[in-house]
């Protein structure tokens, strides 16, 4: 099985893929990209056999997606978030308003169309405004994807900020993430990466033989056997 793990950060929702592909029987190789290469060498340190690219990500699922049978994409996340927002609309004078990123909505739609053959998700926040393409909510994130999803993906729950975050996360993650000597905040990495036990659920999911789902109410209510 040929995956792609697009925006694929230090792996939080690749973490457990190993356990449920041994337990199925099923051999899988992964490639990660991520333009972050201080991230993508980190990510190739706690996965040495998947194949890591520094690229742009959305440009590369353009090129390559026909050559995988599962696409998982979490594109940035920021200019959608509830909490920026409130900072810039109400009482953060440092927080600038910015255009929500339509990265998002083309790689959906994109996949939909696009992506015939196979299995994809995509993830992201629960967005300031309405969903402009209908999702499976689950916990603090949404999920647009051609196969349906539980109700509980297993997540645990985790108080973000507060005392000693970093060190907490790095519990919360199985990672050190003071490993990390790149531009980015860690606590910012920590918080956007996907639980471990929901990214688990998810490929159980993948890996069942049932009918692809389409979710998304601008498209036909399509259902198509893989």
């Amino acid at each position: 099985m040929k995956i792609l793990n697009l925006y694929a950060c230090l792996g939080g929702n690749r973490y457990k893929w190993d356990e449920v592909a041994n337990a199925a029987g099923i051999e899988m190789q992964v490639t990660a990209v991520e333009l972050d290469p201080e991230l993508a060498r980190l990510y190739q340190e706690r996965f040495p056999n998947d194949i890591v690219i520094v690229e742009d990500a959305h440009q590369y699922l353009l090129d390559h997606y026909k050559e995988f049978d599962f696409i998982w994409s979490s594109p940035p996340c920021p200019t959608h978030s509830r909490a920026r927002y409130w900072n810039a609309s109400n009482y953060d004078t440092t927080t600038e308003p910015v255009y929500p990123d339509m990265v998002l909505y083309q790689e959906i739609i994109f996949l939909h169309h696009y992506f015939k053959t196979g299995k994809y998700v995509v993830e992201n926040v629960i967005p300031y405004y309405e969903p402009l393409i209908d999702a499976q909510k689950r916990g603090r994130h949404l999920y647009w994807s051609n196969i349906n999803l539980p109700a509980e993906l297993g997540e645990r729950k985790f108080k973000m900020s507060g005392k000693e975050e970093v060190r907490r996360l790095c519990e919360f993650h199985d990672y050190d993430f003071y490993q990390y000597k790149g531009e980015q905040r860690i606590d910012k990495i920590g918080r956007n990466l996907v639980d471990y036990e929901a990214g688990k659920t998810i490929f159980e999911c993948v890996l069942r033989k049932e009918p692809k789902r389409i979710i998304n109410s601008l498209f036909d209510n399509e259902y198509l056997t893989l």
